[in-house]
């Protein structure tokens, strides 16, 4: 079946350490990464439409300085390892996770208007960000569609990526070709219309990569920003 990958353009710089409170992270920065954490201007979208009623904005470098900003959450983040049924067993989630309420402070201000942009740019109102830590090839989600969002007909899921560049699949529900959209620090992908009815999405484990984490934000045309609220938690599962 085999995997086709959407090239990127953007150069890679040595490899780096990037030290933030005290901690030291490392991974292979990118140029368009450094600097303060801000969306960019003039950004470019492409539309990788993946079927009739399903398809994914795929937007190379739309936050400058994401290298920065995932050190800065690495190291503030409050981290958590969250645990989940298969099938006769709970297991531990094999990357960490946290999650903020749309109403809450964002961790970051740079997050705060990356969700401003994508209500600007999409007319609709996401939910708050959810993050996910992937601290080393190990850390990885296996194929799934976002569960609360897999029964509509339409849905937006917006993943930022900062730090290492790891591949993301895209494949037909149940199996198929994957595409490999392979997002580096600062892009952005949105997967709309029903990506997460009839594709599935996942971040296989490869053999060596630097840390990464992944801010992610909703919507879908049920009831606006998706949340399901479980005590002083929001609670988004899965996410990429």
């Amino acid at each position: 079946m085999g995997i086709l990958s959407v090239p990127s353009n953007r150069p890679l710089v040595d490899e780096h350490l990037f030290v933030y409170a005290g901690l030291v992270v490392q991974w292979q920065a990118s140029l368009f990464a450094l600097g303060a954490p801000a969306v960019a201007t003039g950004a470019r979208t492409e539309r990788i439409e993946l079927d009739a009623t399903s398809w994914i904005d795929l937007t190379r470098g739309f936050l400058d300085g994401a290298d920065e900003l995932c050190a800065e959450l690495i190291a503030t983040a409050p981290w958590r390892c969250h645990r989940r049924r298969m099938y006769d067993r709970v297991l531990d989630d094999p990357r960490l996770s946290c999650w903020y309420r749309a109403e809450s402070p964002a961790p970051h201000p740079a997050l705060a208007d990356a969700r401003h942009a994508l209500g600007e740019r999409y007319g609709r109102p996401f939910g708050g960000p959810g993050l996910n830590h992937y601290r080393d090839g190990n850390d990885s989600v296996a194929f799934h569609r976002d569960r609360e969002l897999r029964q509509l007909t339409d849905t937006m899921v917006a993943v930022l990526t900062l730090g290492a560049r790891r591949p993301f699949l895209v494949r037909p529900h149940g199996g198929g070709r994957s595409l490999d959209l392979s997002p580096a620090s600062g892009d952005l992908l949105v997967m709309g219309g029903r990506c997460q009815l009839d594709w599935e999405h996942g971040v296989p484990k490869v053999a060596k990569a630097g840390a990464r984490v992944s801010a992610s934000w909703r919507w879908t045309n049920r009831d606006g920003a998706h949340t399901i609220d479980r005590g002083e938690e929001l609670v988004i599962t899965t996410g990429a």
